[in-house]
């Protein structure tokens, strides 16, 4: 194979490992890609072409994929990508806000870099983390419950080289760092810091404390809440939180149970970061 300028024989070894994981070999195009990001920063020519010949099919197939997902770069992306929720939720919360206020803080617009390399700025779509809103995310790690203030806050320390971690999860690594996790090639990182916060654990909580489980299916018995398992840290803050949120259990005609939990149920966070 022509190794392509930027593309170390290292990486091609490596995207071949990763070709190699699958029984069909293409079904490894959006790891590889990711390690491509790695490499060099973005999705380069180079890097589609290098894939194409890796998995023998075309560079449009390839450029399609990558053209396709948002996570995938076709301009540098800077050390950390910042990502900041805009969608319906973390915007009233006060997303559109901080984004504003990053934009001026930093001198960038949406999807811009700062000069110094340090910071990419994206307004990004939901991340399933509504019950932390107003979220952002720092390659791809969750930062929950911020405000104005605590996100200028936080690209401060980002740009310093402070250490800063994630409030559900590690530390936080480089763009390129994480990228090339996403391929596949473990940072041992993975069980730094909590995977879930009490906000999201509220449901656990009750159906543990009420004892309901999951239907059968297809014959296999019925999954009760936790089981299989002992009480985790978690899940006992699932608890705390059930403890100090007033819910209200209604029967429907069909006999469904309902929770409503109020609007103010929120993560204890606030502005840590």
């Amino acid at each position: 194979m022509t190794q392509t300028q930027g593309l170390t024989e290292t990486t091609y070894d490596e995207l071949r490992q990763i070709a190699a994981r699958y029984p069909e070999a293409r079904s490894g195009l959006l790891p590889m890609l990711h390690l491509v990001q790695s490499a060099e920063g973005r999705i380069t020519p180079e890097g589609i072409e290098a894939c194409a010949e890796i998995l023998q099919i075309s560079a449009a197939e390839v450029s399609g994929v990558a053209t396709f997902y948002t996570m995938y770069k076709r301009k540098p992306v800077g050390d950390y990508h910042v990502g900041v929720c805009t969608n319906t939720l973390c915007a009233v919360m006060g997303g559109d806000a901080i984004f504003e206020r990053l934009k001026d803080h930093l001198e960038v617009g949406n999807d811009e870099t700062t000069p110094d390399g340090k910071v990419t700025l994206e307004h990004i779509e939901c991340n399933a983390a509504c019950d932390y809103a107003p979220v952002m995310t720092v390659n791809w790690e969750f930062m929950d419950n911020m405000t104005p203030q605590s996100a200028t806050d936080l690209v401060d320390d980002l740009r310093s080289g402070a250490e800063v971690t994630s409030t559900r999860g590690a530390r936080l690594c480089t763009w390129r760092e994480a990228e090339r996790v996403l391929a596949g090639f473990p940072d041992d990182r993975a069980d730094e810091g909590p995977s879930a916060g009490a906000a999201s654990l509220v449901g656990l909580g009750i159906a543990r404390e009420r004892g309901w489980t999951a239907p059968e299916v297809e014959g296999r018995p019925a999954v009760t809440a936790g089981h299989g398992g002992s009480r985790t840290g978690a899940a006992e803050s699932a608890d705390t939180a059930r403890a100090e949120t007033e819910t209200k259990v209604d029967e429907s005609p069909a006999g469904t149970k309902h929770v409503d939990a109020p609007s103010e149920q929120r993560g204890a966070k606030g502005d840590a970061q």
